[in-house]
């Protein structure tokens, strides 16, 4: 089946809504086109070369609400108080956490562990909290902000340890950043992603932070409390589409649900983060940043706030019900053998445990995404061997959170071993990975796949941003004859380098039935009839897994390639077409870093040399021989 990718690309999701919802797709009479809104407010259309590829989930499952509820919302918007809504006539109540919430989320426990004796541990350092700067001033890095400004710690420590143990050290923490933080919208704690999750934080760990005997630490946490939802009554709808909106609005609707007179904030927070969920997520499911880590929190995030739901005893949306399933597959077709994930789009190889952990509370129940489409990640298994393979453009810079040029890059597991990986990890730079190296670790070159006169595929920005690159993939997979059993082709075509260079890079990459063949070829086609003159320098890089010994062949057109647990790969060379000149394949070092943000030490396997920029074609294979 033979599909182009944009960057974006436009298509509906109500038949992929229909199946999981396994009933038909509810639809608002005269219901807009993908990405249109249905509150009042006039909708702001996309400019043409880019139209939306989110999935327009206001027009597949739309809060339900009554003209009394609609009028509600509309009076919330303008700025009416909630208590004036909810109870008019009456003094506002007290301020007060009105339930306590059973989240089946789980924390770190090790990271809970080490806050109990004293500092924080982030992507593997330690931080002492007695010496740690709280202040808006303060410079950390972006891991580091991350945990501390949202919050995220507390899910940590009630993992770690009764809550009668852990109360003391939140308070301690909680108090002295509540300190460090008395402006409101001052500093990087003020991202509204920061400042939502932060609030749900609050309120699904109320009792931890809420039950001691510091009284004024208290009355100070609930008006933060207060203050950050009206905060975020303001911010969340001028936020940018992606994870940081749904998050605000992930805010406003716990707020909502759980202090007193909330039902107008949450029918105003409803109607938000059902659209902003919409424009986050694609027709497949995946996030429109195409990141595994934000796939996570986002499904995480959904598992909180239907908890808080659960706790009121109020009915959740269906939307959010439908959208935690819709993102359950693509983040289970990034699992390899071990049950960690690939690693893509800057991140690290997230653990099994922490990866089962959040799938498991969620309660979703499915198998691996089939079909990728704008989440851009295809899978094929055979046998023991796993497959993944980049087959779309990297997110716009308006979606990515890291982004990286690593397009027809891929990544194969035998078992519970890595064979070929992603260096990843630039999202981690500052910890353990040197901040230094954070955006090299976003290049084509730490990934394995091929690369033109040492350029990016897609220009790499400072701030995790992209710049001009691939725009469209072709992509065609179909199953074809072979030994034994069917084999599996994939064949995908990127543009990123026929602007500068006049060519076009072309992968086709099948596996076979039993999984002990991959065969490769990496081909160079002129992007105009009439190709370029001269030569350019090319390298094609296979970064190998952890652990895994290289032997270069006699005649260095091949490699052993050794598993840790004792499996044996071959590395072979085919023979090449529009070569100019001699065409080397060597062992070079390299880095992998874990989900933990440790880098290790490994190697990769390169082959370069010079090709006609009228084209070329390198063909090579992967054989399991032991």
């Amino acid at each position: 089946m033979a599909t182009m990718l944009r960057n974006p690309a436009g298509r509906r999701a109500d038949a992929l809504v229909e199946r999981i919802t396994d009933g038909p797709v509810l639809t608002l009479a005269g219901a807009a086109e993908p990405g249109a809104s249905h509150r009042p407010e006039p909708a702001v259309e996309a400019p043409a070369e880019e139209p939306s590829r989110a999935l327009a989930l206001s027009d597949v499952i739309a809060v339900h609400a009554g003209p009394g509820e609609a009028l509600i919302r509309l009076a919330y918007r303008l700025g009416v108080p909630g208590h004036a809504l909810a109870t008019p006539f009456r003094r506002p109540p007290p301020l007060r956490v009105l339930a306590t919430v059973e989240s089946p989320n789980r924390g770190d426990r090790a990271a809970g562990t080490a806050l109990r004796a004293g500092h924080f541990l982030i992507h593997g350092v330690r931080l002492p909290i007695a010496s740690f700067d709280f202040s808006p001033a303060a410079h950390h890095a972006p891991g580091v902000e991350r945990v501390l400004h949202s919050f995220s710690w507390l899910a940590d420590l009630a993992a770690s340890a009764p809550r009668s143990d852990g109360a003391a050290v939140a308070e301690r923490i909680t108090s002295q950043w509540l300190k460090a933080h008395r402006e409101v919208g001052k500093g990087a704690a003020w991202d509204v992603e920061f400042a939502g999750l932060r609030l749900v934080a609050w309120l699904v760990h109320a009792p931890l932070v809420l039950a001691g005997h510091d009284k004024t630490l208290k009355s100070r946490l609930l008006a933060a409390i207060a203050e950050t939802a009206a905060w975020l009554d303001r911010k969340a709808a001028r936020e940018p589409a992606g994870f940081g909106q749904v998050a605000g609005w992930a805010g406003v609707v716990a707020a909502g649900l759980l202090l007193p007179n909330g039902k107008p904030r949450r029918l105003h927070g409803e109607a938000g983060l059902v659209k902003a969920l919409g424009d986050m997520v694609g027709e497949d499911g995946g996030v429109l940043s195409r990141c595994p880590a934000a796939q996570l929190d986002a499904i995480r995030l959904l598992t909180d706030l239907i908890a808080c739901y659960d706790a009121t005893e109020v009915t959740p949306p269906p939307a959010l019900g439908v959208m935690r399933a819709l993102l359950v597959p693509p983040l289970l077709a990034l699992r390899h053998g071990d049950g960690a994930l690939g690693n893509w789009q800057g991140q690290g190889a997230i653990p099994a445990d922490r990866v089962n952990a959040v799938i498991e509370a969620s309660g979703v129940r499915t198998r691996p995404l089939g079909q990728a489409g704008s989440w851009g990640y295809h899978r094929i298994k055979s046998g023991d061997t796993l497959l993944q393979f980049d087959a779309a453009p990297p997110p716009r810079s308006r979606h990515a959170r890291v982004g990286c040029a690593s397009t027809l890059a891929f990544e194969l597991s035998d078992g519970p071993q890595r064979i070929i990986v992603n260096c990843g990890g630039a999202a981690l730079a500052g910890g353990q990975v040197p901040a230094r190296i954070g955006q090299g670790l976003r290049a084509t070159a730490a990934f394995s796949t091929m690369v033109l006169d040492n350029a990016n595929s897609t220009a790499v920005l400072l701030h995790g941003q992209l710049g001009k690159g691939v725009e469209t993939v072709e992509v065609d997979r179909r199953m074809v004859a072979g030994r034994g059993r069917e084999a599996t082709r994939i064949e995908a075509a990127h543009d990123g380098y026929a602007a500068r260079f006049g060519l076009t890079h072309r992968r086709i990459l099948t596996l076979s039935g039993d999984g002990t063949e991959l065969a490769g070829e990496d081909i160079l086609i002129p992007s105009a009839k009439n190709g370029k003159r001269g030569k350019i320098a090319f390298a094609i890089r296979f970064h190998l897994g952890r652990g895994v010994e290289v032997q270069l062949s006699g005649d260095k057109r091949g490699a052993s390639l050794l598993l840790p647990d004792g499996r044996l790969w071959q590395f072979r060379m085919g023979g090449d077409r529009a070569g100019a000149g001699e065409i080397t394949l060597s062992a070079e070092d390299s880095l992998w870093v874990d989900g933990d943000g440790r880098p290790h030490a490994t190697e990769q396997l390169v082959i370069e040399g010079l090709a006609l920029r009228s084209g070329g074609q390198f063909s090579w294979l992967l054989r399991k021989t032991g």
